[in-house]
């Protein structure tokens, strides 16, 4: 409607550019939707709640596609052009990351069965983390209000011109993802007080370190910002896989 005139919001922006962009709006709920699941989880399963992070930044990049494919230039020189180059990388991004995150999961769900026989142990521990998940709706909602009011006040109705596309994309979770980190440490230095478990303690170090690398991909962009992210899943990846070779040794050293 806003190409054929028949509607004008008289403001210039990307978002306006072609209709493919108006699906960025959709993908934008799934966001949204994608983060109450990641409070649901916290309190049931802490890898669960890691891949939950892993499926919001891959989403972010998945929904970021739709902007670049409404610019790209379909050329013979598709890789001197930046918007072109940055929809190979985001494309390339997505697959690998499904990839990661689907052998994360595997390893997160045998994790989640060695643990059922720990499930008193660890009882007190799952209160504390449902303590943490209940404060973290209220933090959450007032991020997403200070961020809306921030940006709404940032748009310049006198020069038709609102914020670009990259800094719409960055919205609430590059804060989200400070909060994460924060989140993270504290599950850590909780975690002491129930494990003393040399594995454990680098497998939750080991994901805030994942967490962090995540929140400095918002700070870049380009192919550094992909390889961040990539870089951050895969270390992810790895920290559970060697946690698990640990346990399953340590099991068998047991019996």
């Amino acid at each position: 409607m806003s190409k054929n005139n028949i509607v004008s919001f008289h403001l210039e922006s990307e978002l306006f550019n072609n209709p493919i962009s108006a699906i960025y709006t959709p993908f934008s709920f799934i966001l949204i939707y994608e983060v109450y699941l990641l409070i649901y989880y916290l309190p049931k399963s802490f890898t669960t709640y890691i891949t939950k992070q892993y499926e919001i930044i891959t989403l972010i990049i998945i929904r970021k596609l739709f902007k670049d494919l409404s610019g790209l230039e379909l050329t013979s020189n598709w890789f001197e052009i930046n918007g072109d180059l940055q929809f190979t990388y985001d494309i390339l991004a997505s697959i690998i990351l499904f990839y990661l995150i689907f052998q994360f999961q595997k390893q997160g769900m045998k994790k989640a069965i060695k643990q059922k026989t720990n499930e008193l142990k660890i009882e007190r521990f799952i209160n504390r983390k449902k303590i943490i998940a209940v404060l973290l709706v209220p933090t959450f909602i007032i991020i997403a209000m200070a961020t809306f009011w921030s940006w709404m006040s940032s748009i310049s109705f006198s020069s038709e011109v609102i914020p670009s596309f990259e800094t719409i994309n960055n919205l609430f979770f590059d804060e989200f993802f400070t909060v994460l980190i924060l989140v993270d440490v504290v599950l850590l230095l909780i975690s002491f007080f129930y494990t003393d478990k040399f594995h454990k303690i680098i497998r939750n170090s080991g994901f805030i370190v994942s967490t962090i690398l995540i929140r400095l991909s918002f700070g870049v962009s380009g192919l550094v910002s992909t390889v961040l992210i990539i870089s951050a899943v895969l270390f992810g990846l790895a920290i559970i896989l060697i946690h698990n070779k640990y346990e399953n040794g340590t099991a068998i050293n047991n019996n």
